[in-house]
């Protein structure tokens, strides 16, 4: 008999003693375990990352928004920030929020 027919025989056999049901529900817990170390673990570890960038940002500190500006922080006035947008110096308020990374000196490409 091949050995994987006899793995099915015991499982199916087991189903039958009064730790059937455990054996049965452990594939989903397992399922349950993959998706909370691969999906939920990472997500809440990257909202507590944004959370802290969000509180630690101040004055001069360049960053990108959700809608794509760069640009360099003028002042913070409690939950709203004042950028200050190249080329013209243009100042627009902006809800911290909507910010959505820091811009570092290594991500700025230089010109050729």
């Amino acid at each position: 008999m091949p050995h994987y027919l006899s793995l099915t025989a015991f499982f199916l056999q087991s189903s039958s003693s009064p730790l059937g049901p455990f054996v049965q529900a452990l594939p989903i817990v397992v399922i349950f375990g993959i998706f909370y170390f691969l999906l939920f673990l990472p997500m809440q570890k990257q909202k507590k990352n944004q959370k802290l960038m969000l509180e630690g940002l101040k004055a001069g500190d360049a960053v990108v928004t959700t809608g794509g500006l760069i640009g360099n922080i003028t002042s913070i006035d409690g939950d709203t920030l004042i950028l200050r947008v190249k080329p013209d110096n243009i100042k627009l308020q902006f809800s911290r929020a909507s910010v959505s990374s820091l811009v570092t000196p290594l991500d700025v490409v230089p010109k050729a």
